[in-house]
């Protein structure tokens, strides 16, 4: 191949792997010196919420691992898509870390007419942290023990009774979504913005129902002011092996899984998103971490950020289908 033409220029192929590595080599050293600074934590969720309580958790181990302070920074706006966007259009430099779940990532691109991002091309998956079955609960008041019981009230009721969601576009919502078509049902949304306002209007009575991961549950259900009746995964969840699944029901095939990770904006050195990868897998293998998470419900994952990119572009060709067929729409 020749080096330069006869104008004296260089051969544009070489010319463009001459810029390539110049850049590999640019990001090599930048990532070297990552992270002198501290890190922001987005966390697309409440305080408190189920998301939160892994977030923080991460967070202080990964200062230690890091050398640097990690600074959770709560968004929960949009069902967690303004989190999702804020850290999309961060500087792509480490700096800013995002924990998110399947709502933005997967769902919201069915349910918005308008999304200010793209999951797949504006973010960098680092690592799924964990999955978990959403658990269908009921207010303590509701004279129901089953599942098979709540779809026979709510057909003898059509429309009275509510249920409450962790916000528009979460698997809270569309969880219950997929279980009303599928059952033939008629129950009233309400969303909120996170599981403490949701599980606390459920607990009153505001809303008689919701699907939500364990974690906000675990106390109100242990006081017995809600009564868990099945979760959504399609075999039974060895963290909580007494719960049937609604497969169970006489719905087979029924399976909805939340899951959730972290990642940073698309550009963001690839020797970066490799270190953060190493630091949270080897922070979700550490002894206390996970007696910690498994005991509010959570199933630990971990992996590669190709696993990661795997999942979301899976479970949005998975659950747009879905999506079109319940109707539901966030705008």
């Amino acid at each position: 191949m020749r080096l330069r033409n006869r104008h004296g220029r260089m051969n544009p192929v070489l010319r463009l792997v001459a810029v390539v590595l110049a850049f590999v080599a640019a990001s090599a050293a930048f990532a070297q010196g990552w992270p002198d600074r501290p890190i922001k934590f987005v966390v697309a969720a409440p305080a408190g919420s189920s998301i939160d309580v892994l977030a923080r958790l991460i967070g202080e181990k990964l200062k230690d691992r890091l050398g640097q302070p990690v600074i959770v920074d709560n968004r929960p706006a949009a069902g967690g898509t303004a989190a999702t966007d804020f850290v999309a259009k961060s500087a792509p430099d480490g700096y800013t870390m995002l924990m998110s779940f399947n709502g933005p990532l997967a769902f919201a691109p069915h349910l918005f007419s308008k999304l200010p991002y793209d999951p797949q091309k504006d973010l960098a998956p680092v690592v799924i942290t964990s999955s978990q079955p959403n658990v269908l609960a009921v207010t303590a008041s509701l004279p129901v023990r089953s599942v098979r019981e709540l779809v026979d009230y709510a057909k003898a009721s059509p429309g009275k009774l509510s249920y409450a969601s962790v916000g528009n576009g979460s698997s809270s919502h569309l969880t219950m979504e997929l279980l009303k078509t599928t059952a033939g049902i008629d129950i009233v949304h309400v969303p909120f913005n996170g599981s403490p306002p949701a599980v606390t209007a459920t607990v009153q009575g505001e809303t008689q129902l919701m699907f939500a991961v364990m974690q906000p549950l675990q106390a109100q259900v242990q006081a017995g002011k809600l009564r868990p009746l099945a979760v959504t995964t399609a075999k039974r969840f060895p963290l909580l092996p007494d719960l049937p699944t609604i497969a169970e029901a006489g719905y087979p095939g029924f399976e909805a899984l939340a899951w959730n990770g972290v990642l940073v904006a698309a550009g963001t050195p690839r020797p970066i998103v490799e270190r953060l990868n190493a630091e949270i897998n080897a922070t979700l293998k550490d002894a206390s971490v996970k007696s910690a998470l498994n005991a509010q419900g959570f199933e630990l994952i971990g992996g590669t950020p190709d696993d990661f990119a795997h999942l979301i572009r899976s479970e949005s060709d998975k659950w747009a289908p879905v999506i079109k067929r319940t109707g539901a729409k966030v705008d």
